[in-house]
């Protein structure tokens, strides 16, 4: 049945990465909203005083009497209210950013550097008032909906319990000065203030967890998708058999042409088989114009055979040039001494009688060709 569509494998990490071009990422608005709530008081806080001493610039400036009721018309309440604006924004501008700046980092946070243009493309599906009921109303829209109400009650009961410790204080306000009383307000707010968001961030932390593993949930993969994407990644397992068993070919027409042309085949005697052709007029050295390993050596040694092709028993020099000398290359200066005293062994055999060379293929371990 999960061949049918059940999505019951993990997520692969192709899967993961498309779903975040996507810009569908794992985030939680509640984290992000506790760490922006947590750095607006801190910024409040840090200028406190400087947004005190506006205020009390902006009380002296409108209600020092330097404006009597006569004199009131609508350049001079412009004019004061412009001064008002502009301690405003002079204040509050820094708060501004620093909230703009914890909004943006507490997003980077969860999803990191992510920029998709996706989530706002137009969607008729996003029209349909159908689709919007079914959203509200679905399972998740209610689950979502209940979740929020218990959040909200919750902060509402912590709230009520936190003024109800301080209903000693709020009896004595009436007592104090306007500044006594404005800071114990004050103290009162950042207070409820820092417990509730405490209470955010630790309700945060949960639906962040909750909403990766929602996430990995909801990219969940049928067994077919995940053979579909492997076959995608590693290619048609037919068509890479066809491509290999092609390669073998040209691979073997390649060697049925150069190793009947080599003056000498070099082995392991069985693991490596490496053919070597000298010319004078047009090489600077002898050259290495085949090599294989086990099936592709033994194919080498059945090709000289055929050919009449000296098979030299070798096994540091045959291991030497296999792995140090590409196929089509000549060889390094470190092998010049071993190769020219194997091609002048395999010349004079070569001028030899047939009988005579049996024998000096024997004393030489040469293989029998």
């Amino acid at each position: 049945m999960d061949d049918m569509g059940e999505r019951t494998e993990a997520p692969t990490p192709k899967a993961l990465q498309s779903a975040r071009e996507k810009g569908q990422v794992p985030k939680s608005q509640d984290l992000s909203g506790a760490v922006l709530m947590l750095g607006g008081v801190i910024a409040l806080m840090i200028l406190a005083p400087m947004i005190g001493d506006m205020f009390q610039r902006m009380l002296r400036t409108m209600l020092g009497g330097n404006i009597s009721v006569d004199q009131l018309s609508t350049a001079s309440i412009q004019a004061t209210s412009t001064v008002a604006i502009y301690e405003v924004m002079r204040v509050m501008l820094p708060v501004l950013l620093i909230v703009m700046v914890i909004a943006y980092g507490s997003q980077f946070m969860q999803v990191g550097f992510l920029i998709s243009a996706d989530p706002i493309q137009p969607k008729f599906s996003k029209l349909s008032p159908l689709g919007g009921i079914k959203r509200i109303y679905g399972k998740k829209g209610l689950a979502k909906a209940i979740i929020n109400t218990l959040k909200l009650t919750l902060l509402i009961l912590v709230s009520i319990l936190v003024i109800r410790s301080q209903i000693d204080t709020i009896s004595t306000l009436p007592m104090l000065t306007a500044v006594m009383a404005t800071t114990a307000i004050l103290r009162m707010i950042i207070t409820i203030a820092f417990i509730l968001i405490i209470i955010l961030l630790m309700l945060a932390v949960i639906d962040y967890i909750f909403q990766r593993w929602q996430h990995t949930q909801d990219n969940r993969m049928t067994k077919q998708q995940v053979k579909d994407e492997r076959r995608t990644m590693e290619g048609d397992p037919q068509l890479k058999g066809k491509r290999m068993q092609m390669a073998r070919e040209i691979v073997m027409q390649q060697m049925a042409h150069q190793v009947p042309q080599a003056d000498v085949i070099v082995t392991n005697p069985t693991h490596f088989s490496v053919a070597i052709k000298y010319e004078s007029d047009g090489m600077g050295a002898p050259k290495v114009t085949v090599k294989g390993a086990d099936l592709m050596a033994l194919r080498i040694r059945q090709i000289a055979r055929t050919h009449k092709i000296p098979i030299v028993e070798r096994p540091p020099l045959a291991r030497a040039l296999y792995w140090g000398v590409k196929a089509g290359q000549e060889i390094s200066a470190e092998h010049y001494e071993a190769v020219a005293e194997l091609l002048a062994y395999v010349y004079r055999l070569e001028g030899k009688a047939e009988g005579h060379m049996k024998n000096m293929k024997q004393s030489e371990h040469m293989e029998p060709v």
